[in-house]
């Protein structure tokens, strides 16, 4: 029987999908798309990116999980922000989460638009990014069951794909077929090639391949018994990092010199494609595929509850709180899904780089949700809390955590042009930020003398 939370969700969600969702967080465009184009640019030693990265990650999801055990809500770190840190902070880093999944859902559909015109080059590419953007809202609308099943079985398809790739790149190197060698990591040109700093240059896009890791959390509050399944979950996520992410590219940068990758193409089809294998072009173009429209469903899903949870404090717009009958927060989805439409002028007027400015604004929400987990909980310990599910190494990992991000942030100006127009953003941001808390406040200083009046 589905229980129904204090917040007004139903707890939907079970172990087998929680899981699910939490491997799905953890492998996305990011990996299947994204990681080729890295390999080009900085070489095999783009495997340290992914590795500092992923320690990075790791720490964030432990303190996200004595967060989530110390109080399960679907509100999550945005709840957390405001009562450890202040009202303001929350407002900050729930509106950072929503720019968060904005910008990426908006280079999702791009990327979904532009691999389907692979099969169907004749069909538009804005009504395919449509039909795929009606798809997913459909079914964030219709339930959370729908939901958690839906990402189960995208899950499912990522997984089995590098899990092909895992084993079939691991006999490739153990028995060294055609050009597969560890030889390869320091062959062509050494282990770094293009020199340390493009590896420290790849490190904003490295950390977007990551994001999404959090979404376990925001899941909490619509899961049954989250103290035994988000503990599972959270710790699920550590050999997903080391073995998923740092063992697919490191084992990239084995099956094949670095040199034959390129951006816009999928490694793996790289590959695949390089061993005569005729279907694997189509195969990994279903993934790609199929991870995208995992990543705007949980885009939705994710940025529904935020807003709700914000709405209800009066942070967001009034009609972000409603609730369907079915238990959806019917207005946050669709002004999220609002802000993926007009994404796709984006994409019409800036072809061959919507994804990469997408993505690299989209980093800036992720660094700032991770930063703020991080700290809530080094603020949560010294409130005298301790947690059965503790953060290894706190407040020292903590305070490294943090300053891993702010070295992103700082170098983001001097990688590519993308990148700076992501860190131009900033001052615009923080400027918009505040001054919607400025309005917030206001209403509420307003509301409040009307109350004592009454």
């Amino acid at each position: 029987m589905r229980t129904q939370t204090d917040e007004g969700y139903r707890h939907a969600l079970g172990n087998r999908q929680v899981q699910m969702i939490a491997i799905g967080g953890a492998i996305g465009v990011g990996l299947f798309l994204g990681s080729g184009g890295r390999l080009a640019a900085a070489g095999p030693a783009l495997v340290l990116a992914y590795a500092a990265a992923g320690v990075a990650a790791f720490f964030v999801m432990r303190a996200l999980g004595e967060l989530v055990l110390y109080r399960p809500v679907s509100g999550s770190f945005v709840e957390y922000a405001g009562e450890l840190i202040g009202p303001w902070a929350a407002f900050a880093s729930g509106w950072m989460y929503w720019i968060n999944w904005a910008f990426t859902g908006i280079a999702e559909l791009t990327a979904i638009a532009a691999y389907i015109h692979y099969w169907a080059p004749a069909f538009p590419q804005w009504l395919t990014a449509l039909i795929a953007l009606g798809s997913v809202l459909a079914v964030n609308l219709l339930s959370v069951r729908l939901f958690g099943e839906l990402e189960f079985w995208f899950a499912m398809l990522k997984v089995l794909a590098i899990t092909v790739f895992l084993v079939v790149g691991l006999v490739l190197v153990v028995f060294t077929i055609g050009q597969a060698t560890p030889h390869n990591l320091v062959a062509h040109g050494g282990f770094f090639p293009k020199g340390f700093p493009l590896v420290l240059m790849s490190l904003q896009s490295v950390v977007f391949a990551y994001s999404s890791i959090e979404l376990v959390g925001i899941a909490a509050g619509e899961t049954a018994r989250p103290h035994q399944v988000m503990p599972k979950a959270i710790n699920g996520v550590v050999w997903r990092i080391a073995v998923f992410y740092v063992g697919s590219v490191a084992l990239l940068a084995m099956v094949l010199p670095w040199t034959a990758y390129h951006a816009g193409v999928s490694p793996f089809v790289t590959v695949f494609s390089g061993l005569g294998v005729p279907w694997a072009a189509d195969a990994m173009n279903l993934v790609v595929i199929t991870a995208a429209l995992s990543s705007c469903n949980s885009g939705l899903y994710a940025t529904g509850r935020i807003l709700r949870s914000m709405a209800m404090k009066q942070e967001a717009p009034r009609f972000a709180g409603n609730l369907s009958s079915r238990y959806v927060p019917l207005g946050g989805i669709l002004f999220t899904a609002s802000m993926f439409l007009a994404g796709v002028a984006l994409f019409y007027f800036l072809p061959e780089r919507a994804f990469n400015i997408a993505t690299a604004a989209a980093s800036l929400g992720v660094i700032t949700t991770w930063g703020v987990l991080v700290y809530c909980q080094m603020r949560l310990r010294r409130s005298g809390h301790r947690s059965v599910f503790p953060m290894p190494g706190t407040p020292y990992t903590n305070w490294l955590t943090l300053a891993f991000l702010a070295l992103v942030v700082l170098l983001m100006p001097f990688a590519d042009e993308d990148q700076r127009v992501a860190f131009f953003l900033i001052p615009a941001l923080i400027a918009a930020i505040a001054l919607g808390w400025q309005v917030v406040n206001r209403r509420r200083t307003r509301n409040s003398g009307t109350s004592s009046i009454t």
